[in-house]
């Protein structure tokens, strides 16, 4: 028995040896192999991201019956005042810095209504993507106050929450007292959280549709159309619809003389609500460019967009849209030591960083006043050649913006 555990003892004593010999060995092939599972991916994606095929021209929309158009606009008429009232209504939280911007200047260039910029508070509206800030004209209860019929429209920009209680309250009274309620791009889903799109025809920025329509199935949605009107509620697709829609507004209030005159002097071709919807798509191609350019840490910039006095709300807006869309920039608005402006047609901004000390990559140029409405054109062909084509076709994707880089490139923007 003693013999057997000295054998025992001694056998045990070898495979003990035995193993602490193959642990280190054992150890390096775990860590060999840790790394070359960490590393496939940093040698697959290059690949698998690379970009593919060149971005192709969107292909003009289908013409629109004359008929159509003029059945829209006459939706569209004043329903109280010869010169209407119009809220443009804002979230103090957080507002659509294009949708806000680009409907407050084509309206109030115009001057076919009285425009007022409204907030639950009499406090600053943070605008979103980029951090920037305005003061509403009116608090909503003094405007209350002065309009106690109520506005003859509403426009409504999207807003973060879109289901803010007090906001859908507010423009479900103001349906209730005959006023015509506008929505731009995702405006359309604080309508919807609202319940006032229920049995009407509507549509939206295209990647909301199917989330808005598996939510909502007593909307009708209808494509092809950059804004739809019914029985009241003009609804739009994405940011870029704007102008046109506003446009339309402009014509419907002050007559088409009023909205060519407006479109002659920001560089506006047309404003009817010809649309292709099926051009707005999320593909594989436009996938592989947010997530390459999302890991592209290294190509990540932060750029400075110049806010001062006079500037345009138009080109300011779709600026700094643009730019912010790209997954690429950082956009950080400036101005000089910070201070408030006011805007070419009153509004007042509030720039995030004074000029002075902004820690910025690259300062952009101040946004043009002149032919605003091209300032999708001009930014677009700017990014594609700061960036890349692709870049370029994303942000014109989610802007639900018609580009033709091809165009573009012929015509040296």
């Amino acid at each position: 028995m003693t013999a057997w555990l000295e054998i025992r003892s001694v056998g045990g004593e070898r495979e003990a040896e035995d193993i602490s010999q193959e642990d280190p060995m054992r150890g390096k092939w775990i860590l060999i192999t840790l790394a070359g599972v960490l590393a496939l991916p940093l040698l697959v994606a290059p690949i698998v991201l690379a970009p593919g095929r060149e971005p192709a021209d969107t292909l003009p929309a289908a013409a629109l019956d004359p008929a159509e158009q003029a059945r829209m606009i006459d939706a569209m008429r004043p329903p109280k005042r010869a010169r209407p009232a119009i809220a443009i209504i804002t979230l103090n939280d957080a507002t659509e810095v294009a949708d806000l911007l680009v409907a407050y200047g084509i309206l109030r260039r115009a001057d076919v209504a009285d425009v007022t910029v409204v907030a639950q508070r009499a406090a600053p509206v943070r605008l979103y993507p980029p951090k920037i800030s305005i003061e509403p004209e009116a608090a909503i209860h003094a405007f209350d106050e002065r309009y106690p019929e109520g506005a003859d429209y509403i426009v409504v920009p999207a807003m973060d929450p879109e289901n803010d209680p007090f906001v859908m309250d507010w423009i479900s009274a103001q349906l209730r007292k005959g006023a015509k309620i506008v929505s731009i791009c995702n405006g359309a889903r604080t309508l919807a959280a609202a319940g006032l799109l229920d049995g009407r025809r509507a549509t939206a920025h295209w990647y909301s549709v199917r989330q808005l329509r598996k939510a909502h199935p007593a909307i009708q949605w209808l494509g092809d159309r950059r804004y739809v009107t019914d029985n009241g509620i003009t609804t739009s697709t994405g940011v870029s619809a704007n102008i046109p829609l506003m446009l339309a507004l402009v014509e419907a209030i002050g007559g088409r003389d009023a909205a060519e005159h407006v479109a002659g002097e920001i560089g506006a071709a047309g404003w009817d609500a010809r649309h292709r919807s099926s051009a707005f798509q999320l593909t594989g191609e436009h996938k592989k460019t947010f997530v390459r350019n999302k890991l592209s840490f290294w190509r990540h910039e932060t750029i400075g967009v110049p806010v001062a006095g006079n500037v345009d709300e138009i080109a300011l807006g779709l600026t700094l849209e643009a730019y912010s869309r790209s997954e690429l920039a950082r956009v950080m608005t400036v101005g000089n030591k910070g201070e408030a402006v006011r805007s070419r047609h009153g509004l007042t901004i509030r720039p995030d960083r004074p000029i002075e000390s902004a820690a910025v990559d690259d300062m952009l140029a101040p946004p043009p006043s002149d032919a605003p409405a091209m300032t999708m054109d001009r930014e677009l062909a700017r990014i594609a050649s700061r960036y890349d084509r692709h870049t370029a076709a994303i942000v014109a994707l989610a802007m639900e913006y018609p580009w033709a880089p091809g165009y573009a490139r012929a015509a040296g923007r």
